[in-house]
C-alpha cells in the first residue's frame, strides 16, 4: 500500500459540512487536484469516519447543528488525532478565528471560499503533516493526555490553569496514571518551555547520595567526591525541576528542599556559601502525604509549600469509558514509530480489556498494546490474543458477588460496593462523588438512602 511520500500516494481529505452543496463543490475541486475525498454531514459522522480510517487533513465547517466545528476539533484532539484541520465559516469573526487557532486549527477561511488559497493551504498542511509523521521515529511527539471522561477533562483543565503560573504543583495518583506526563505538559505549556525540565526520581537514588544529586557537592566533601559536581536544582535554573516520588525523600533532604522553596537557595554538600536559583518545582507521589505527616515521615511545612496547586491523576478504572480511545491512540502511536501495521481490536477483545482490573493503570495498558501489536498473528487483535498477551489474566470477580442467588441481588450488591468505594475515594464528599461517577447529586442521595449507606460505615466486602 502506498505511504505518504510515495509518488503513487494520494492524500485523503475529509470534508465536513452540513450543507450538501458545499460538500459537493469541495469534493469536485479536491478530487480534480488528485486527493481522495470523503464526506461527512455532521460532527458525529466525522468522528466515525476518522475512527475507521484517519485522513491526512480535514476541511471543517464551524456552524453545524448538534456538534459544531470547534467542538469537533476539540473532540479530535482529545482522542489524540493530530492531522491538520482547516476551518471554514460563513459567519467568521476575529474571536472565532482566534479560538479555532487556539484549539489547534491549521488555517481559517471565510465563505465564499477562494479556491487557490484553500488549495495552497491544504498542500502546505499535508506536507507539514507528512514531514511530522516521518520524523516521529527520530523525534517522537510527546505523549498526549487522552480521554473525554469528566475526570480527564478536569485534569486537562487543571493543567491549563496551573501551567502559566509560577506556582508549585503537587501531582498525586496511583502508579502508572501518568504523573510524569502531567509534569511535562505543565512545563510545555509554561513560560519556561524553552528552558530545561530536569527529572529526579527520589525513590531510585540511595539516601546517602540524594543530597549530592539534588544540590551538588564540592570536591573532597565526602569519600568519592573527586571533583566538584553541579546538582539538579542548579541544572534546572530558569526551568522546571520534577521531583518524582517525593514521598520517599529523607527528612534531612526534605529540609533542604524546603529551603529552596522558601528562599531559592541551594546549598551544595561541603560548600561554604549558597547558590541562588530560579526554579519552578513540580512534585509527584503515589503516597498519601497526609498519612505520612501523621506518621512523622514527611514535613508538614514542606507539604503545604508543595501543595499550592494539587492535581490528581485518575486511575484507569475511574475512566474506563476512555479505554477504547486510549487503545486506538497507542496503536497509532506504536504503529507510526515502529512501522508496524495498525490492527483493530474485535468487540470481544475490547470487552475483555474493559473487564480487567488494571492495577498498573494506563502504563499497563500502553505496554499491553505494544505487546499485542507485536505478538498477535492476525490482522485483528482478538479476545484470545488479549488473554495470551496478559498471561491468561481474567476479569476479577468478588467471591461475595458470585455467592448471591439472583441477578437483582448481584446488581444491588455490586452497586452498593461501588458507591462505598467512590465515597471513600472522594473523602465522603457527596458533590465530588456525584461528579466523579457522572450522576446528579440528588440521584446519589437517593441511592445512599436506598442502600442505607452512612458516613461511619467502612468500605469492606460483605
Amino acid at each position: 500500500m502506498p505511504r505518504p511520500g510515495d509518488s503513487s500516494y494520494r492524500a485523503a481529505v475529509l470534508v465536513v459540512d452540513d450543507e450538501a452543496a458545499i460538500r459537493d463543490s469541495l469534493h469536485m475541486i479536491l478530487e480534480y487536484e488528485g486527493y481522495r475525498v470523503e464526506e461527512a454531514a455532521s460532527g458525529s459522522q466525522a468522528l466515525t469516519k476518522v475512527g475507521e480510517r484517519a485522513p491526512d487533513a480535514i476541511v471543517l465547517d464551524i456552524k453545524m447543528p448538534e456538534m459544531d466545528g470547534l467542538e469537533l476539533l476539540k473532540a479530535l484532539r482529545e482522542r489524540g488525532y493530530d492531522m491538520p484541520v482547516l476551518m471554514i465559516s460563513g459567519h467568521a469573526d476575529v474571536a472565532t478565528a482566534v479560538e479555532a487557532t487556539r484549539r489547534g486549527a491549521f488555517d481559517f477561511f471565510e465563505k465564499p471560499l477562494q479556491r487557490e488559497r484553500v488549495l495552497l493551504s491544504l498542500r502546505n498542511a499535508i506536507e507539514a503533516y507528512r514531514l511530522q509523521t516521518e520524523n516521529r521515529t527520530l523525534r517522537p511527539e510527546p505523549e498526549q493526555i487522552i480521554g473525554t471522561a469528566p475526570s480527564v477533562r478536569r485534569l486537562r483543565e487543571m493543567i491549563e490553569k496551573a501551567a502559566p503560573t509560577p506556582a508549585t504543583v503537587l501531582i498525586t495518583g496511583e502508579s502508572g496514571t501518568g504523573k510524569e506526563l502531567v509534569a511535562r505538559a505543565i512545563h510545555r505549556l509554561s513560560s519556561r518551555r524553552d528552558r530545561p525540565i530536569v527529572q529526579v526520581n527520589c525513590a531510585a537514588i540511595p539516601e546517602e547520595l540524594i543530597e549530592s544529586e539534588l544540590f551538588g557537592h564540592e570536591k573532597g566533601s565526602f569519600t568519592g567526591a573527586v571533583r566538584k559536581a553541579m546538582g539538579k536544582f542548579v541544572a534546572a535554573d530558569t526551568g522546571t525541576i520534577f521531583l518524582d516520588e517525593i514521598g520517599d525523600m529523607s527528612a534531612r533532604t526534605q529540609a533542604k528542599v524546603l529551603r529552596v522553596l522558601q528562599n531559592g537557595e541551594v546549598e551544595p554538600v561541603g560548600a561554604e556559601r549558597t547558590i541562588q536559583v530560579d526554579v519552578r518545582v513540580v512534585a509527584a507521589t503515589n503516597r498519601n502525604l497526609e498519612e505520612e505527616i501523621a506518621a512523622g515521615r514527611f514535613r508538614e511545612d514542606l507539604f503545604y509549600r508543595l501543595n499550592v496547586i494539587p492535581i490528581r491523576t485518575p486511575a484507569l478504572r475511574e475512566h474506563l469509558e476512555d479505554l477504547q480511545l486510549l487503545v486506538e491512540y497507542f496503536v497509532r502511536r506504536y504503529a507510526d514509530q515502529n512501522n508496524y501495521k495498525p490492527k483493530d481490536l474485535t468487540p470481544e477483545a475490547m470487552a475483555h480489556l474493559k473487564a480487567l482490573p488494571w492495577k498498573g493503570n494506563v502504563r499497563e495498558l500502553k505496554n499491553l498494546v505494544e505487546r499485542m501489536l507485536i505478538l498477535s498473528p492476525g490482522d485483528q487483535i482478538t479476545r484470545e490474543d488479549v488473554i495470551a498477551a496478559t498471561g491468561g489474566a481474567r476479569p476479577e470477580l468478588s467471591t461475595s458477588l458470585l455467592a448471591v442467588g439472583t441477578l437483582r441481588e448481584f446488581r444491588d450488591l455490586s452497586e452498593r460496593m461501588f458507591l462505598l468505594h467512590k465515597l471513600e475515594e472522594n473523602n465522603w464528599n457527596v458533590t465530588q462523588t456525584a461528579q466523579a461517577i457522572d450522576t446528579p447529586r440528588s440521584n446519589l442521595y437517593k441511592k445512599l438512602d436506598q442502600y442505607d449507606i452512612h458516613r461511619e460505615e467502612p468500605i469492606r466486602e460483605p
